[in-house]
């Protein structure tokens, strides 16, 4: 009787970790400007999936492997510049194939984002209509 219940609750406590997962991850996409994208710092061989929010004035990058609500990089725009964009190439072993890689300059060092090509016209009018820094 007591390993049945053991294993009943361990199964419920999986089951509950599982949906809480989804349900963060559905409530992550369904805003405005929530997109899939790829980050990884400048000088690293590492990408990280997650979900990227754009809005208002910074950009919120939340890890898709993960319970946590808060955002792992927060990005001011103010303070955000893409150098260049590049496709993915033979290195981004991590990366789909057609995704455009944005190298850019943050006020947190060199980042490196990329994301689906139908996104990237949207995510570049963001960047670029930021207000004027004095």
């Amino acid at each position: 009787m007591t390993t049945e219940l053991i294993v009943l609750v361990a199964a419920v406590a999986l089951v509950a970790l599982v949906v809480a997962f989804l349900l963060r991850r559905h409530f992550l996409l369904s805003g405005l400007g929530a997109v899939t994208m790829y980050l990884r710092p400048t000088g690293s061989s590492r990408w990280s999936v997650g979900v990227g929010w754009y809005g208002g004035d910074s950009l919120l990058w939340y890890r898709a492997v993960s319970l946590s609500v808060r955002p792992q990089q927060r990005l001011c725009r103010s303070e955000f510049r893409v150098e260049s964009r590049r496709r993915a190439c033979s290195e981004d072993v991590a990366l789909p194939p057609d995704v455009v890689v944005l190298s850019c300059a943050t006020a947190a060092g060199p980042r490196e984002l990329a994301m689906d090509p139908s996104t990237v016209t949207g995510f570049l009018s963001w960047v670029e209509s930021a207000p004027p820094v004095r």
